[in-house]
């Protein structure tokens, strides 16, 4: 097991991404983002995409890298941050002397069960053994594992024993494990939201300076129910009509991630109920992560609606950040790690899944009670504190001032027949599955892009010949 570097002493931090790097960013890029910035306080930071890469980092490197210039990359560096499909790309990663941190806080095995609902039979085995696979190598190299909650730690936990990496090794070293996985949510700016200009009221056309706003602060996707949440504001006009509900943003800044099947229904139910323009209003784009701030201050309430999925069960809404961040009440459909805080500090309304009328009683209550309203904001300020990005990378900003390989790393090296095969993944045409799951995998979780995403099969057709 390699000796930990010496406190104090500056590392050279090489994080990894799949999303696009720009104005524009989603949540996987939002975080390495952070992590990136939060790291470069004491150490050599380069944050490396294998997608588009056009903004310029604010105290580290920010690049895009290719399947070609990756190992260099990982050998200039003295700890590796990784989060997404990188793993099964590098088989030589296994045996890389490089501290690695895997960031777990999108549980992708489970999203892609709903990504790929609506593919045939096959395709959708094929997914799912893709990403297994892509969990098996991470699981199995990883020196520190970082998830997003303690539901989700419930979760790795559970994978973690089944790899065998809760062992003798690692449990004599922490009994508590927390030095193997640990708990790093998403997080929010320390400084208060400024807004440069109104985004929102009195500049989109069909919402005036003194509407009420409910926004929905992020991306449509399949795992959310935007359904309920458009029949609910329809009854809550009748008791507010100046409810206007704002979709943030339709279009993911991904280019390669395509609308999906709920955002087409959403769009379709708000002109079949003669909603749009009038009371729903979408915005196309993405907005610019520097300017988020425009568009949450003019909002009244954030709400965050899904199905009861299992998907629902371990994820983390980043979106919700961004309402404590904004200081807005929240409205959410119970059955996610947030739902609960909402209901047990007071932050708004937690409501059941999939029923109308209470989610037009949640709504129309925040936005008419003013005493309700203004409890629910205190509650969300002093809430907020806690998940700003000094204070929730506090973790793996104390590991990078004397980072160290795992507890068990001796046992770690895939030359060795005793170590563990962590996931049982079903057996497929790995070539074919190859083929046919980059695109789609990488396309739908957060992919780099589709030059990169070739790229990557002709270097394991290589290696493998």
């Amino acid at each position: 097991m390699t000796a930990p570097a010496p406190a104090g002493t500056r590392q050279r931090v090489l994080v990894v991404t799949l999303d696009t790097i720009a104005d524009r960013m989603a949540g996987p890029a939002i975080r390495a983002w952070e992590i990136s910035r939060a790291l470069s306080e004491e150490h050599d930071v380069r944050l490396v995409t294998f997608g588009r890469c056009s903004r310029d980092g604010v105290g580290f490197r920010a690049e895009h890298t290719t399947v070609e210039a990756f190992r260099a990359d990982v050998d200039a560096a003295d700890v590796v941050v990784v989060q997404g499909f990188v793993f099964n790309a590098f088989a030589w990663l296994q045996d890389c002397p490089q501290v690695i941190v895997v960031d777990l806080y999108d549980p992708f095995q489970i999203e892609t069960l709903e990504v790929d609902r609506y593919k045939p039979a096959a395709e959708r085995e094929r997914a799912l053994a893709f990403a297994l696979g892509e969990l098996r190598d991470q699981l199995r190299r990883g020196d520190l594992f970082l998830c997003a909650s303690r539901r989700q730690r419930d979760l790795w936990f559970g994978h973690l024993s089944a790899a065998g990496r809760i062992n003798p090794d690692t449990y004599d070293a922490d009994p508590s494990l927390a030095s193997l996985l640990t708990i790093v949510p998403f997080g929010t700016a320390p400084e208060a939201p400024v807004q440069a200009r109104h985004a929102i009221k009195g500049a989109t056309p069909g919402i005036g300076p003194d509407d009420k706003v409910v926004l929905w602060g992020g991306g449509v996707y399949n795992w959310f129910d935007p359904l309920t949440l458009i029949r609910a504001v329809d009854r809550v006009r009748a008791r507010v009509p100046e409810v206007r509900l704002y979709f943030l943003g339709m279009k993911h800044p991904n280019p390669d991630v395509p609308e999906m099947a709920v955002a087409t229904r959403t769009r379709d139910l708000a002109d079949e109920l003669g909603l749009t323009g009038s009371h729903v209003f979408f915005n196309d784009d993405w907005v610019p992560y520097e300017t988020r701030a425009d568009y949450l201050v003019d909002a009244d309430v954030g709400v965050s609606c899904h199905f009861p999925h299992v998907e629902t069960e371990f994820s983390f809404r980043t979106r919700i950040l961004d309402y404590l961040w904004a200081g807005l009440p929240i409205v959410s459909t119970e059955g996610d790690g947030f739902a609960d805080l909402v209901r047990e500090r007071g932050l708004g309304r937690a409501v059941p899944p999939e029923d109308v009328d209470a989610l037009a009683d949640a709504l129309a209550e925040l936005l008419t009670d003013a005493d309700a309203a203004a409890a629910a904001r205190a509650a969300v300020a002093e809430t907020a504190r806690e998940f700003t990005w000094p204070v929730v990378l506090a973790p793996l900003v104390e590991f990078c001032r004397a980072p160290r390989r795992a507890a068990d790393a001796h046992r770690l090296a895939t030359s060795d027949p005793a170590a563990p095969v962590p996931v049982a993944v079903p057996r497929v045409g790995r070539l074919r599955a190859l083929r046919t799951d980059a695109g789609a995998v990488w396309r739908h979780l957060r992919a780099g892009g589709v030059r990169q995403v070739v790229a990557k099969v002709r270097w394991r057709l290589a290696r493998r010949r």
